[in-house]
């Protein structure tokens, strides 16, 4: 009996022997009380369980794939999707050191595209801090170009949130703080890195967190570099400042604070600021409106909390905090824990706010207000999932569309159909080729009138 493309491909990437493939269609089979064919669904379950093989092994097998190196590194799992490709957990085969491996692949390979992926690389090989992402290698396997990071257990702080909820003061003024001193020693070395977000946020299991993506930066202080990118819009729709749409060719790192306040409202609403819309409508309300005051949102936030995030997020360049530096400093507080975690006399009468757009509600004391209260028959503040983050691709225009970060694909096991029963599958086959059947003898019925007719 012929083998699958599942086994096939199992035995010509020597992820398996043959012996091993054997053993566990022995299994699978025995398991089934009966011999036979086993479906590829059911050996691929089988081999997962041995721990022969991980679920993306098994995903990309099914697809017909057999390489699973490049150049000395193994891959081991996909960590995700950039907008420069994918980036894949791998093992260096002598050194045993686990890494993450980002890849440009062949179909976004143009000189373009590959002149600003080797920028990528050289720029990160000059920076080494203990937030940043840190870079070991780089190369290319036939024509595929990849560059090596250092590989960083956890999570990304997107995923973090949409798995556990949104964030304490605390422990977002913690990441939040270390993010801004990464993005300090960038600064100092005179890069804006201009896609911050919480996706690019590296959160380990332990609290440490590193900037990661530096795929999109550019030297502020380099006439040269400085608009790397002809003019266009770069970033994530959701966490663009306002001078990153109107004047893009002239970033300075006050973009980067205010992309880490709207990281930062993220982390303790568990929503960006401005949900839904295209990125095009994205843009207009980074420019011309406010976000909702994420009181609304968490009512544990505490009034000098909001005006950091305020102040972070200013539309105005000059009214923002200035420096990483600063914004460290005025997290300190809640970092070592001196400022008081609760608002409880708030928390026992919460306040009525009405809603007068565009104008902001004045909330705040000593610093231009940026937030507004929503309308008090306003549906879209009910907690609903449409409403939660979505990572998404960086974006050459206001107008694209917003993508997925991470698009979930279905499984290899289903097709268009994958969850109708093959019976019911048949039916529809003969329906639709009895109905275009009938549709053809219509029209043939009518040309053969029309032709015969006096």
């Amino acid at each position: 009996m012929s083998k699958s493309i599942f086994q096939q491909s199992a035995i010509a990437s020597g992820l398996l022997t043959r012996q091993e493939l054997d053993e566990a269609i022995a299994l699978a089979s025995a398991e089934r009380h009966k011999s036979g064919a086993v479906s590829d669904e059911r050996l691929a379950k089988k081999l997962i369980d041995l721990g022969k093989i991980n679920r993306w092994q098994a995903q990309e097998l099914g697809r017909g794939r057999i390489k699973f190196t490049l150049g000395a590194y193994h891959l081991i799992d996909s960590l995700g999707k950039g907008g420069m490709g994918e980036v894949y957990k791998a093992e260096h085969s002598v050194m045993g050191r686990m890494v993450a491996v980002k890849v440009l692949p062949p179909h976004k390979t143009t000189p373009e595209s590959v002149a600003s992926f080797i920028r990528e690389i050289r720029t990160q090989a000059q920076l080494d801090h203990e937030n940043l992402v840190r870079a070991y290698d780089a190369g290319h396997d036939l024509n595929v170009h990849f560059l090596v990071t250092e590989y960083v257990p956890g999570n990304n702080l997107r995923n973090l949130i949409r798995r556990e909820g949104r964030l304490s003061m605390q422990s977002a003024a913690s990441i939040i703080s270390q993010g801004a001193r990464g993005l300090a020693y960038a600064h100092s070395r005179g890069l804006i890195h201009r896609d911050v977000k919480p996706g690019n946020l590296l959160v380990t299991n332990d609290g440490h967190t590193k900037v990661s993506d530096l795929g999109l930066s550019g030297y502020f202080n380099d006439p040269e570099q400085t608009d790397i990118h002809g003019g266009k819009v770069v970033g994530t729709a959701d966490y663009l400042a306002p001078e990153q749409i109107t004047a893009p060719e002239r970033p300075t790192p006050v973009s980067d604070i205010y992309a880490l306040g709207c990281t930062m409202y993220y982390a303790v609403t568990g929503k960006v600021p401005f949900p839904g819309g295209t990125p095009r409508e994205k843009a207009r309300k980074h420019c011309h409106e406010y976000p909702l005051d994420p009181r609304r949102l968490n009512s544990e936030l505490s009034d000098e909390f909001v005006e950091v995030i305020a102040d972070m997020m200013a539309k105005a360049p000059e009214e923002r905090i200035p420096t990483a530096n600063d914004v460290m400093a005025r997290l300190a507080p809640w970092v070592e824990g001196t400022m008081e975690p609760r608002r409880e006399a708030a928390l026992a009468a919460p306040v009525q706010l009405s809603y007068s757009p565009p104008r902001p509600v004045p909330t705040l004391s000593d610093t231009t207000p940026i937030f507004v209260s929503p309308p008090a028959e306003d549906p879209s503040q009910v907690e609903s999932p449409s409403q939660l983050s979505l990572g998404t691709q960086p974006v050459g225009m206001a107008s694209q569309e917003t993508v997925p970060m991470y698009p979930l694909e279905p499984s290899i096991w289903q097709s268009q159909f994958g969850d109708i029963s093959p019976l019911v599958k048949i039916l529809i086959g003969v329906g639709m080729i009895t109905a275009i059947g009938t549709i053809l003898a219509v029209v043939i019925g009518l040309i053969y009138a029309a032709a015969t007719s006096p």
